[in-house]
């Protein structure tokens, strides 16, 4: 099975505030989207429930929570990272997309890493994505792009692939 991060931050690593997001950019959440669709999502309850819709269309939504009492029809639940990696070890490919203490417990079995840097700094964030050892990804691709008038912030895409030790 592939585990696959997916994730925006700031220049700083910030990744959110108050359970938000700190930017809106189109061209970042089509991607997101391209990526995820028909796939696996993981994510903690509170990225869950800042889902303004609810769960994603098209994909398979698994939340990460540890209230034994917490559930959702459209959802399968699991109570740990650990849970989740084992009772979908069958998939091709999982998508985790946050938040930032789901970050933190799947980075070390993670083997693929999309990352979009988002060229400000938000002094406001209170979440962050934890600092990787770039001795152990390797970059197999990188696309920059400026802001415009749907985007307000420059950008770039980059994917990471996990080296073999």
């Amino acid at each position: 099975m592939i585990v696959s991060i997916i994730v925006a931050v700031g220049e700083n690593n910030e990744v959110g505030y108050m359970n938000s997001l700190l930017w809106h950019l189109p061209a970042d959440l089509k991607r997101f989207r391209e990526l995820t669709t028909g796939h696996t999502i993981v994510m903690g309850r509170k990225t869950f429930e800042s889902l303004p819709n609810g769960p994603l269309p098209n994909r398979r939504n698994v939340v990460i929570s540890g209230n034994p009492h917490f559930t959702h029809p459209d959802c399968l639940v699991f109570s740990s990272v650990d849970e989740a990696l084992i009772k979908l070890s069958g998939e091709k490919e999982v998508y985790f997309i946050g938040g930032s203490q789901i970050y933190c417990q799947v980075l070390p079995y993670a083997t693929m890493l999309y990352l979009t840097r988002v060229h400000a700094s938000f002094p406001e964030a209170d979440t962050f994505f934890p600092e990787i050892d770039r001795t152990k990804w390797m970059k197999r691709g990188e696309e920059a792009h400026s802001s415009d008038e749907k985007n307000k912030y420059s950008f770039t895409f980059y994917e990471y692939n996990k080296k073999n030790d």
